[in-house]
């Protein structure tokens, strides 16, 4: 089963009036929709758009692996694990809110801000909490969140490209740039696809573009 969502039909968020825009793929806040609470493991995925100067000031997170891939600008990060970071294009970022963590995400810098940021539920609640960042992900290197169950797979086809999809009991397609036809449904970017059960199913990209690739258990 193949689920296409468009980055359109998302729920917008966040407080323009302070240079934050969020676009929100999955029931948060006051976007309430009970048909939309989670895919698997995947409780959100957000759309993050920071002016220079804006950000989210210190606030609490608990039972909850959060992932961020920056796709332009910088963001400064710091959580109460006592890392102070800045996470650049190509970096990903895994907080660990375990049984409860506090952290900070600003722009400081002077370009605009653009992440998308997922969140997981872990497959055991508590723990402590843990920080981790990988500088330069290579093209096709799987990155494991082994406290959900789950894997990330970044890919950046060429136009043309043939783009295998794991064969995981659930999948969460996310385009970050370019197009891509998935099983003859043509994706943009923002939209993304929800996979379930498939196996010997590939995307092929339109143009050169840039995809996140959830492998999820059931």
């Amino acid at each position: 089963m193949i689920d296409v969502r468009r980055g359109i039909d998302r729920y917008p968020g966040g407080d323009p009036d302070s240079g934050i825009t969020t676009r929100h793929a999955f029931s948060f806040g006051r976007f309430y929709d009970p048909d939309n609470l989670r895919f698997g493991p995947v409780l959100a995925c957000n759309e993050e758009h920071l002016a220079p100067g804006a950000g989210f000031e210190e606030h609490p997170h608990s039972h909850t692996e959060i992932v961020t891939w920056v796709v332009g600008g910088e963001l400064t990060h710091k959580g109460s694990t006592g890392e102070a970071t800045e996470v650049r294009p190509g970096d990903v970022q895994h907080f660990g809110a375990g049984s409860g963590a506090r952290h900070v995400e600003r722009n400081d810098g002077t370009s605009p801000l653009c992440f998308v940021q997922t969140w997981l539920a872990p497959l055991e609640p508590g723990g402590e909490p843990s920080y981790r960042l990988v500088r330069g992900l290579p093209d096709g290197t799987p990155y494991e969140v082994p406290a959900a169950g789950a894997r990330l797979h970044v890919r950046r086809p060429a136009a043309g490209e043939h783009i295998p999809v794991p064969a995981a009991p659930r999948v969460y397609l996310h385009v970050v740039r370019g197009d891509l036809r998935l099983d003859g449904a043509e994706l943009g970017p923002g939209d993304s696809a929800r996979i379930t059960g498939e196996e010997g199913l590939e995307a092929v990209a339109g143009s050169p573009g840039e995809l996140l690739i959830w492998e999820l258990p059931a």
